[in-house]
């Protein structure tokens, strides 16, 4: 009910680019002691145990038409993405981390025109422009960032942002009968047996034996809990009520709280950071406008909403 509200929908984008902004880190401090698929699969892990309870809960309703669509919401728009995501950050930076990850709206329009017929208007292709041209300058402010730095692991999240347009996508045209703790839970109960099996069958006894293990161990688990069941909780829920595009829209902002944890770790802001933390805010403002801009004298405008 509060997510048909507007305010609400932009503030649970934000706290999504907040949770989502601080994953990078918490992937760095786990992969010190555990390699690139075990620190996914702990993260799954995570995530399905905290959704058991509401999985259990909610089995009862699942129908069987809705099973194909929660296999495609649990594996192609978590699972998969984890294990891309943790292996990347084996090769790449958080920058071109973050840089890559903002491809997601524009994979989401693509995927969304092509494979599920939705309707986008110009505005919001404008806005996703607007919010991609922001986040790659948020990010290259004060970095030095090339071609050079760019190799095959890039790819691995290129493959992830496809994966997050197709499950947005899909999610918005087949599940938005259920609620986001009903997809949610029911579609991480499917991964939580492949995730523990796999991990049963790496070395668990090397990681034990790296200092400070236990502390990367809770960086994982805090990873899943928080940015991947909670904030997947919070997606899934808000995609039933807003245009997909505006929903992934959400990888533009997490840049914003990456260059926010570079201040506080003692950082400084330059004036181009603020510039384009205020063009990408113009850009999904733009991306959840519904209608048409009209122009009214010189420096008047009004929005025709859409009949």
């Amino acid at each position: 009910m509060y997510l048909e509200k507007r305010l609400v929908q932009y503030a649970v984008l934000l706290l999504l680019g907040f949770v989502w902004g601080s994953s990078f880190i918490l992937m760095k401090i786990g992969l010190i002691s555990f390699n690139s698929n075990q620190a996914a699969a702990i993260r799954i892990i995570s995530a399905s145990l905290v959704l058991m309870p509401f999985a259990i809960k909610h089995f009862r309703k699942l129908k069987k038409k809705d099973l194909k669509s929660l296999l495609i919401a649990g594996f192609i728009g978590s699972f998969i993405p984890a294990f891309l995501f943790t292996k990347a950050q084996t090769r790449i930076d958080s920058a071109m981390a973050g840089m890559l990850n903002s491809l997601t709206p524009l994979f989401t329009v693509i995927i969304g025109v092509l494979l599920y017929k939705i309707k986008v208007f110009k505005l919001q292709y404008v806005g996703v422009l607007i919010g991609l041209i922001g986040a790659a300058g948020l990010i290259g402010a004060g970095e030095t960032i090339s071609l050079d730095s760019v190799n095959s692991y890039a790819f691995f999240i290129v493959i992830a942002t496809t994966c997050y347009g197709i499950n947005i996508n899909e999610i918005k045209a087949r599940l938005s009968h259920l609620t986001g703790v009903q997809i949610t839970s029911m579609s991480f109960s499917f991964l939580f047996p492949v995730a523990l099996g796999y991990l049963l069958t790496t070395d668990l006894h090397s990681p034990t034996l790296i200092e400070g293990w236990g502390y990367h161990l809770t960086a994982l688990i805090v990873l899943g809990v928080f940015g991947t069941a909670l904030a997947m909780l919070l997606m899934n829920s808000m995609i039933r009520y807003v245009p997909a595009v505006f929903a992934s829209s959400v990888t533009y902002i997490i840049p914003i709280f990456a260059i926010g944890w570079g201040v506080v770790d003692g950082e400084d802001i330059l004036p181009m950071h603020l510039l384009f933390m205020t063009l990408i805010l113009f850009g999904v403002y733009m991306i959840n406008t519904k209608g048409k801009i009209r122009i009214v004298g010189n420096w008047r405008m009004l929005r025709k909403k859409e009949k």
